[in-house]
Formats: structure tokens, sequence, C-alpha cells
């Protein structure tokens, strides 16, 4: 199977002062071109290829605010990720999704999240889709918690060499910012008693609660089976 490198994105959202007309011409120029693109795709075309043209256009109309268009795009291409098992790909579409602040756009980010701590997609994007759940919820939630110590227990165990201590060390402050704000916490003795009042010292104990979280999130209403991702997972 062809595998798609979904870092390939032109990351046109993360481009300061996206609102300046340099920029906004910038990224209506990037979606004239990948609008080309996709009208003079074959209609044999790799479902693939057609795919990430869409992410990418996706892209480009989320930096323009056309987030109806981008929600329609990026949705499509989810499809086409999810029905040829490229993980990586279907949890950028849902970071899109998910920037388009659209009715379902909550539910796009739960999707992606299962996806992220499923499978050994990239690290930097698992932690990033975590780290939208703490911007969404009340401070003093359990559900902050719950995904800043996923978020450092993926950093932990998928971070290669060259970048487990940056990682490790960004998400232990996510860590201990969530803690501060959950219950005032300000040192290493609070955060170890918090973690152990909250259950957040075995994986085996919070990603379930992680699991009955996302299921709030999309409402019981998944857009694939999860049952038979799971069959899909690499051992």
């Amino acid at each position: 199977m062809t595998e798609l490198d979904p870092n390939n994105l032109s990351n046109l959202t993360s481009v300061p002062d996206l609102e300046s007309p340099e920029a906004q011409a910038r990224i209506q120029e990037t979606l004239d071109k990948e609008q080309q693109l996709y009208d003079e795709l074959g209609f044999d075309a790799p479902e693939l290829e057609r795919a990430l043209i869409l992410l990418r256009m996706a892209d480009a109309q989320v930096g323009l605010k056309n987030n109806e268009a981008a929600w329609n795009n990026a949705r499509r291409a989810f499809e086409s990720f999810i029905d040829n098992e490229q993980w990586e790909a279907a949890v950028e579409a849902c970071n899109l999704l998910y920037q388009t602040e659209q009715p379902a756009s909550i539910c796009a980010l739960g999707q992606g999240i299962w996806l992220a701590v499923t499978f050994p997609v990239d690290v930097t994007l698992s932690i990033n889709m975590l780290t939208h759940i703490i911007d969404e919820t009340p401070a003093r939630s359990d559900g902050a918690a719950i995904a800043a110590i996923t978020a450092h227990y993926i950093a932990d165990i998928r971070s290669d060499n060259k970048n487990h201590s940056s990682l490790s060390f960004l998400t232990r402050n996510i860590l201990a910012r969530v803690a501060e704000n959950h219950s005032d916490v300000k040192d290493q003795h609070s955060l170890d008693i918090w973690m152990l009042k909250l259950e957040l010292k075995d994986p085996e104990q919070f990603l379930p609660r992680l699991s009955k979280i996302l299921n709030i999130i999309v409402e019981d209403n998944w857009w694939y089976d999860k049952d038979t991702l799971r069959e899909k997972i690499p051992h």
C-alpha cells in the first residue's frame, strides 16, 4: 500500500498574521493551485492522491475562513484515509475538521483523538490533538487531566531518542499547568498526590477513562467501527 506523508501539507494555518493581505493572497494562490491539480485529475486517479489534494485544499480554506468548504473537503478526505488505512492522514483531517468550527467539529476532534491514541501516528500530532481537549474542557474538570496525562504517556512511549527529552518536558509542563488549574497544585509533592488521587499513574486506569470521555465528545456517533479498526493495529 502506498504510504502518504501528511506532514507534506502546506501548513498554511501556522503562518503568522494569517489575516494580513499578503498572507491571504498567498493562501488563495495555494488554494487555486490545489484546485487546478484536483480538476486535472483523471477519472482513474488514485483515491489517495485525490484525498491528499482535498486535504491541502481544506488546509488553505481554513486559513481563508472558508470553513464550510474546508469541512466538506476534509470530511471527504477523511473517509478515503480510513478506507485505505492511512491513520495519520485521517488524524490530520480530523484536526482540520476541528478547526473549521462547524457544528460537528467537536465530534471530529473525538474521532481524531481515538485514532491518534490507538495507532502509532506522529507523536507531536497526537499531543496536539489531546491539547485541544484541554482547551475545550473546564479547568476543574477531570477531562483535562486525563488528556494531559495521556499526552505525557504518548510522548514517553513514542518519542525517539532525538525528541524524547523535549517532548517529555513539554508534556510535563502541560500536566503541571492542568494540575495547577484543576487543584491549585504548585509543587512536585502536591503533583504526585494529585496524580494518585485522580488515578493518573497507571495507563490501565486513565486510558479507559479517556475512552469514556471520547464517547461523550462524539455522542456515540462514531464515523468508523472501532472494533474493526482495532484488528488493524500493528503488532
